[in-house]
């Protein structure tokens, strides 16, 4: 391998738990990128089994553990491990694009107190999308449309100068939102977020189980910002609003540029359906007294291919 070239001070810090495939892909294609990555930060949240047989290929990445649970404790300790004066957080399940590292750095340059969120799409095989693809094709991380309507942008593609970090505060645990709540601790502090479309990474498709565990956890963090009767009431009207809200994206799914061909579209609304429901029979059952801690502690307990 060559020297490394990326610019100093960009630390890039990916969580790990049980993704070993999808850990290879990244680092190789951080390897692959215009720009060498100077420092890597892999830290893994209680594997299976040790990714350090993944690591090994790349002298620029660094192993190390945490036992605490969740994403935001093992982004937390990447950071104050870090030398960069950068922080790029990249999830192992992520592709970043061959030149994310070089507009990582462009962007630093002209404006280092400025939070970053990048462009996160949904990885292809084929043209013929299956419906959970095609799903999540057009509604998945839509990091513009958080920014701009909730202030806050995913952690799987997120830059920051560690300064602002420090000054927002660490993320939270397993039991909170914690992409949401650093982003909209960060807003509130008046630093403002803006969406990079450049940094572009891929992420693979989930399967429908995939998706069905992702909005699992989503929903029990929702649950504990639900308090009181009033919350309650509103909780039970959105769940049941979900029921017939697909008719309301038809006309967006048939529009979508993120998507071509009728039977891909077709596919996409029967999957925001069956997600749009599912999330609807969680809601009431979380309602009537499901445990939300079941739905916690069933996140990310598979590899992705």
């Amino acid at each position: 391998m060559n020297t490394p070239s990326a610019p100093p001070g960009i630390t890039v810090v990916i969580p790990h738990l049980n993704q070993h495939n999808a850990l290879a892909r990244c680092l190789a294609a951080l390897d692959a990128g215009t720009r060498k990555p100077v420092e890597v930060i892999v830290v893994d949240n209680g594997s299976a089994r040790s990714p350090q047989v993944v690591v090994n290929d790349y002298p620029w990445v660094s192993l190390i553990h945490q036992p605490i649970p969740g994403p935001g404790p093992a982004r937390n300790l990447g950071a104050a491990r870090a030398q960069g004066d950068v922080l790029a957080f990249l999830d192992a399940d992520c592709l970043p694009d061959a030149h994310w590292l070089a507009h990582i750095a462009a962007h630093m340059a002209r404006d280092p107190h400025r939070i970053l969120g990048g462009d996160v799409r949904i990885e292809r095989k084929g043209h013929r999308l299956d419906a959970a693809t095609a799903y999540q094709a057009i509604f998945a991380y839509r990091m513009d449309r958080y920014i701009a309507q909730q202030g806050f942008t995913g952690t799987g593609n997120l830059i920051v100068h560690r300064k602002v970090f420090d000054a927002v505060g660490p993320f939270k645990g397993l039991h909170h939102a914690e992409d949401r709540d650093w982003g909209q601790r960060a807003t509130f502090a008046g630093y403002r977020i803006g969406f990079a479309a450049d940094l572009v990474v891929y992420h693979p498709p989930h399967t429908a189980t995939g998706l069905r565990l992702k909005w699992d956890r989503q929903l029990a963090h929702d649950w504990t910002r639900c308090t009181g009767l009033g919350g309650r009431i509103r909780w039970a009207i959105k769940a049941l609003l979900l029921v017939p809200s697909p008719l309301c994206a038809v006309a967006e799914v048939a529009t979508s540029p993120r998507i071509k061909g009728a039977r891909n579209r077709v596919m996409a609304l029967i999957g925001l359906t069956s997600i749009r429901l599912y999330r609807a029979r969680r809601m009431l059952s979380l309602l009537r007294g499901h445990d939300p801690e079941r739905l916690l502690h069933r996140w990310n307990r598979i590899d992705l291919p």
